[in-house]
């Protein structure tokens, strides 16, 4: 199997235009067309588990975190970021990061989250934005279910829990062909007038250019009349952070004990208690303080998230329990899960957990 056909499987998963702009997610390191040997799977691409990953014979590492960020100038090995990519480079290794691809999947980071808490009824705290496109194109009534049907395997149609969704409506085209023209209906120099079918179709932004060529192949007319619109709407279904709801409330002190012992935690930090009961839950896997206002504006009781600042307590605004459970605790299980994923996809190939704890943050 090749490293190229496992990317594939991975962006499946958490499909690389889902990732923040300013991530750097993807294959950072290696050649897609080589030979796969097995796959290690960690939170974060350190020296240490290049070495395991060697000793194991794995010759792609998946991480969450990527290992390369910003831009590296130069490759001496002064730091932990160079030595591992020394490593990596020295012994044909290629790494992969999904970091925000899967931060923002409606199954990733924060549903993984929400699932070790048992938070039901649970949505995206911060839907993407601008991420909804529309098709309208114009058919012959004998064309139309076949072209829709082909629009919505190239993945157009999907709304929130819907499939297969458009809008159709009968209306009457016009046109003329000149001399090289050759029109499905009507001769050339004729002007003609006929029945046609307008449909209407949403679809995410990365998917265009695979719905356009859905569209040029399927479509019965020689000359494809179509426009595409950028949509201001929310995805619901793609975004950062989650929110949730506890099985049976909790009185803030036993919430956060239950939420230390399920997340593994070495320490909560949080502001100060209100007295109220917690039932409605938001999390935010990584660093979370851009989403305090979030968390407030949807309802929550609790905001979970990590590398909260100490002014950053104070947006809290006394109106709910703003809890710091540490960065790498509130992503804790993304790995498992890229493990579960990747090896129900590839049941006769080795993928392996890494035993490597990567957590730079330790408690007295």
């Amino acid at each position: 199997m090749k490293i190229a056909e496992i990317l594939s499987i991975l962006e499946e998963m958490a499909p690389l235009a889902y990732a923040e702009d300013f991530d750097n997610v993807g294959l950072l390191l290696g050649d897609a067309n080589s030979e796969a040997t097995g796959v290690l799977v960690c939170h974060d691409a350190l020296e240490a588990v290049i070495d395991e990953a060697v000793a194991k014979k794995c010759n792609l590492v998946v991480c969450f975190h990527p290992i390369l960020f910003s831009g590296l100038k130069k490759i001496t090995g002064k730091n932990y970021v160079e030595r591992a990519v020394i490593k990596a480079i020295k012994n044909d290794i290629a790494i992969y990061a999904v970091h925000t691809a899967l931060d923002n999947h409606k199954q990733g980071v924060n549903k993984i989250f929400c699932n070790a808490l048992g938070l039901t009824n649970t949505k995206i705290l911060i839907p993407k934005q601008n991420f909804i496109q529309k098709l309208i194109t114009y058919t012959i009534p004998e064309n139309a279910e076949e072209l829709r049907n082909a629009l919505f395997d190239a993945g157009a149609g999907k709304i929130g829990n819907y499939e297969d969704c458009s809008f159709n409506s009968k209306g009457i085209g016009t046109y003329m062909g000149n001399e090289d023209s050759n029109p499905q209906v009507g001769e050339r120099f004729e002007f003609v007038e006929n029945d046609e079918i307008k449909i209407e179709v949403t679809f995410e932004k990365h998917l265009q250019g695979k719905i356009l060529k859905a569209l040029f192949r399927n479509h019965a007319y020689e000359e494809v009349a179509y426009e595409i619109y950028n949509l201001e709407n929310q995805h619901q279904n793609i975004g950062l952070g989650m929110i949730g709801d506890l099985p049976q409330e909790m009185e803030e002190p036993d919430f956060l004990k239950f939420v230390r012992e399920k997340m593994d935690c070495g320490g909560i930090r949080h502001s100060r208690f209100l007295n109220k009961s917690i039932k409605k839950v938001a999390v935010l896997g990584g660093s979370g303080s851009f989403a305090i206002k979030n968390a407030i504006a949807s309802g929550a009781d609790a905001f979970l998230t990590a590398d909260l600042k100490y002014h950053q307590f104070y947006e809290a605004e006394n109106r709910l329990l703003l809890a710091d459970i540490g960065h790498f605790e509130s992503e804790r299980f993304t790995k498992n899960y890229i493990v579960d994923y990747l090896t129900k996809k590839i049941s006769n190939f080795a993928i392996i957990l890494s035993q490597e704890n990567t957590n730079p943050v330790k408690y007295f």
